[in-house]
């Protein structure tokens, strides 16, 4: 018996230093579910943000969606493949540019609105995407030949419809340029003259590269503006500065309460900091591993989590006393402990679960990223509390250490 709890508790320290060892060094030349892989945000690593709002009242949130494919598509032809664009409410899109010092050049290079035209080999235009009623992926034969796949369905208004009939009969066995931003998105071939106002783009595309293709000619014929409500410089140094003083601040609060546990509970602490330990590790590498953007809120949430570990075991430590208070056996003792504190434990974590989950998904910025550390850490938590001290635990009393004082009875 006291070898199976020796061996458990070492196989325990084992999974604390590996864990350890994996979230900080990773694995291969890309330090995979390591902290170097968790992004940081633009609060942590500086940049740009700026907030665009419709300049109509009643936006389509298929109309957003195009705006949001439109921005996010200039952040990745601007070089900015960290940058993140998303929808805030109804009508605004907060678009966020790590490591970009200057607001307003960022401004420049991304434009206001979208330009999309339809243009021959010699450069002419054609058409213009406000003649574009509508552009969606299908999936269907294009032809009798062809199996089904993939491709972009056009549908033009009366203006386009008519101009798009004499373009085509013109441009028989050609190539149609669909050029955003001056940036070529397709360059389909006219197979035959068009007369009803519906087209179709075909090619070998993948159905994310339909979509993709259709959000862009979508957001090229937006009826509206994107107007900048709000811009602002997030400096370099601030950011190294605020990531310093977070991570500083969260060691400082994780060391308090492991030396907290270890006073006021002794080996059941040490057990509690043990498993606390393990959690820490668990959840850096599975921010790594979501790709979790980490911001200063979400540092927040990354202490309030830890702290809810461990308060975990404060439930479960106080019920095991009262059994032994009660005269039960160790053993009965701490079964019964982890038994009637799970009814507590789970309620408390899934009532903040559910409060987490709904910021996750009705926030934004900041407020996004405090919710998803939040969540980790909640469920990292449930699991450490109920697996991970229970088998700390029950190794230490199957090793050989059976005195209830060192459980929390107090003997007068």
């Amino acid at each position: 018996m006291k070898f199976h709890g020796r061996l458990r508790l070492f196989l325990m320290l084992l999974a604390a230093v590996g864990l350890g060892v994996l979230s900080y060094f990773g694995v291969g030349a890309e330090k995979l579910c390591s902290v170097n892989q968790i992004e940081q945000g633009l609060d942590l690593s500086g940049g740009v943000d700026i907030v665009y709002e419709a300049d109509q009242e009643f936006v389509s949130e298929s109309e957003m969606n195009a705006a949001v494919s439109l921005l996010q598509g200039r952040m990745d032809w601007n070089g900015w493949t960290e940058a993140e664009v998303a929808k805030e409410g109804s009508r605004r899109i907060r678009v966020q540019i790590p490591g970009v010092e200057n607001a307003e050049e960022a401004i420049e290079k991304i434009g206001r609105t979208g330009q999309l035209t339809f243009v021959d080999n010699r450069g002419e235009v054609l058409l213009t995407g406000d003649m574009v009623a509508a552009a969606e992926k299908q999936v269907g034969a294009v032809d009798e030949f062809s199996g089904t796949v993939p491709y972009v369905a056009l549908e033009f208004n009366e203006e386009g419809k008519k101009l798009f009939a004499e373009v085509t009969e013109k441009n028989i066995g050609n190539v149609i340029h669909i050029v955003m931003d001056d940036e070529i998105i397709s360059s389909p071939v006219v197979q035959t003259s068009i007369t009803d106002g519906h087209a179709m783009i075909t090619g070998q595309f993948s159905g994310e590269e339909a979509e993709e293709l259709a959000s862009l000619i979508r957001a090229g014929s937006l009826p509206f503006n994107l107007n900048i409500l709000q811009m602002k410089n997030v400096g370099a140094r601030l950011g190294a500065d605020a990531l310093s003083g977070g991570i500083m601040a969260g060691f400082v609060g994780v060391a308090l309460v492991l030396l907290f546990m270890i006073a006021k509970y002794k080996l059941l602490g040490f057990a509690a900091d043990w498993a606390l330990i393990i959690f820490i590790g668990l959840e850096l590498i599975f921010l790594s591993i979501f790709k979790v953007t980490l911001t200063l809120p979400g540092i927040a949430g990354l202490v309030l989590s830890a702290g809810m570990a461990v308060d975990a075991n404060v439930v479960i430590f106080e019920r095991i006393k009262e059994e032994l208070i009660g005269g039960n056996t160790l053993r009965v003792a701490i079964k019964n402990g982890f038994k009637r504190a799970t009814p507590a434990i789970l309620d408390g974590n899934v009532t903040t679960l559910i409060a987490a989950v709904v910021l996750y998904f009705m926030g934004s910025g900041t407020v996004k990223g405090f919710a998803a550390t939040l969540t980790i850490g909640i469920v990292l938590s449930m699991f450490t509390a109920m697996f991970v001290t229970r088998v700390i635990v029950n190794s230490m009393m199957q090793a050989g250490i059976h005195n209830p004082k060192y459980y929390g009875l107090r003997l007068k």
